[in-house]
């Protein structure tokens, strides 16, 4: 079966490598010179499956409006007059209610858990570095925020998931560095199950991993349109210094993070993306002593502390507004400010070199796999910032539809027709 991968970030490079593993010829389809380059890039490398959690939560709308006009914030709104925007607050603002909120966590464990699964089986037969760290601990600076993080926490025990409430002392005892922060956190929350690594380095890998089994990656190539006849895909139509060109295939994934929705919006087929923005620095470690062994999260602003082998990443901030990657003052002063606050001898601040990316969001926080509702086109896309959690999982799902395997998860909640049914 001949197939077209539409992204070579770490979802479609994912997907290439499961589709070929099922006897697939692919072809991956990237606009950049190499894969990992946007989106997959300078995310924060969390692979935590315990916590991956909707951003639509009960308190997120208060939470907001309390740090709206702060200088460190966890979020940076900017209205606009895109009436795509506040369609996609409407729908997120429903989401926020407690029980719509367990119901979108579990299906983001479900998938997330289920990748964590395949990554380790990938690991065992494919043993490379990535900067793999094992554990995770959540920082709370206030009893507003262990106040806010009570739901999920009730999801973690309804589930049976490893996780410990530590004290302040207890967070130093497992991150030994918190002995020199600037400030004592009020309490945490481990996962120790949880892990981390460098989602770019780990793709590039995996790339050369595909390359060797024949799959076949187009750079520098962009994806003007999709050809229908009689309702079905036949043909992806890209541009390169070759010029145009018209790819034939049995099947096509859609795996272009944000700019899916456009692609796929000239077919007909609507899918609830917005491009909220993440931030990221990554710092080379100036004293191993005083800098973190795994990955934090610092819960009150929002933004993650990972450590990939000799460099730190600090990542967080959620932009909605904006659809540029145009560094944002704000948000870079927000995520130094929580590396000062934790971490203020691990590195040198001037050494930081900043990131922003586009985290392909849905209002309720879980992926969109499987069919489009055309045939032979399908979707691998919506990860917002857990893309790297779910990748592998992701990858395997719709690999398994596409050559008629019944996936090993159930999918219900993880497809496009969770949105037809609210429409209905």
């Amino acid at each position: 079966m001949k197939t077209i991968v539409l992204g070579g970030g770490v979802i479609g490079v994912a997907t290439a490598f499961y589709l070929r593993q099922q006897g697939c010829e692919v072809t991956v389809i990237e606009r950049e010179p190499d894969v990992a380059l946007s989106t997959s890039f300078g995310n924060a490398g969390v692979i935590a499956p315990g916590y991956v959690t909707p951003w639509a939560a009960p308190g997120m709308p208060a939470k907001i409006l309390k740090y709206l006009f702060k200088p460190a914030s966890p979020l940076i709104f900017r209205p606009t007059l895109d009436a795509a925007q506040w369609r996609w607050i409407a729908r997120w603002l429903h989401e926020c209610d407690l029980e719509r909120f367990r119901v979108n966590k579990q299906r983001m464990q479900r998938i997330a858990y289920y990748s964590r699964d395949c990554l380790h089986e990938f690991r065992a037969r494919y043993p490379f570095d990535y900067g793999r760290s094992q554990g995770y601990l959540q920082l709370f600076r206030s009893e507003y925020d262990v106040e806010l993080a009570q739901p999920a926490l009730a999801v973690l025990r309804d589930a049976g998931i490893a996780h410990r409430e530590v004290s302040a002392a207890q967070c130093v005892e497992i991150e030994p560095g918190l002995s020199w922060a600037r400030q004592a956190p009020l309490s945490g929350l481990y996962l120790p199950d949880d892990e981390a690594g460098d989602c770019a380095r780990f793709t590039r890998e995996l790339r050369a991993i595909c390359e060797r089994n024949d799959v076949r990656f187009r750079f520098d190539t962009r994806v003007t349109s999709l050809d229908v006849h009689g309702g079905a895909v036949r043909a992806v139509r890209i541009e390169s210094e070759r010029g145009a060109e018209m790819l034939y295939a049995d099947a096509v994934v859609v795996a272009l993070g944000v700019d899916s929705a456009g692609l796929l919006a000239r077919l007909g087929v609507k899918v609830p993306l917005y491009p909220v923005k993440g931030y990221s620095a990554t710092l080379p470690v100036t004293d191993e002593e005083k800098a973190p062994r795994g990955a934090l999260m610092d819960e009150s602003l929002k933004t993650a502390i990972t450590r990939f082998g000799n460099n730190l990443r600090v990542a967080g901030t959620a932009e909605l507004g904006n659809r540029q990657t145009t560094l944002r003052e704000q948000a870079l002063q927000t995520l130094m400010k929580v590396l000062n606050d934790w971490f203020p001898h691990a590195a040198n601040p001037t050494s930081a070199h900043f990131w922003v990316g586009r985290r392909p969001m849905t209002p309720d926080g879980a992926p969109l796999l499987g069919p489009s509702g055309v045939e032979k086109l399908w979707l691998n896309l919506g990860h917002g910032s857990t893309g790297w959690a779910m990748s592998m999982g992701s990858g395997r799902v719709v690999a398994d539809l596409i050559t008629h395997r019944k996936p090993e998860i159930d999918l219900d909640g993880l497809t496009l027709a969770r949105y037809r049914k609210s429409r209905g």
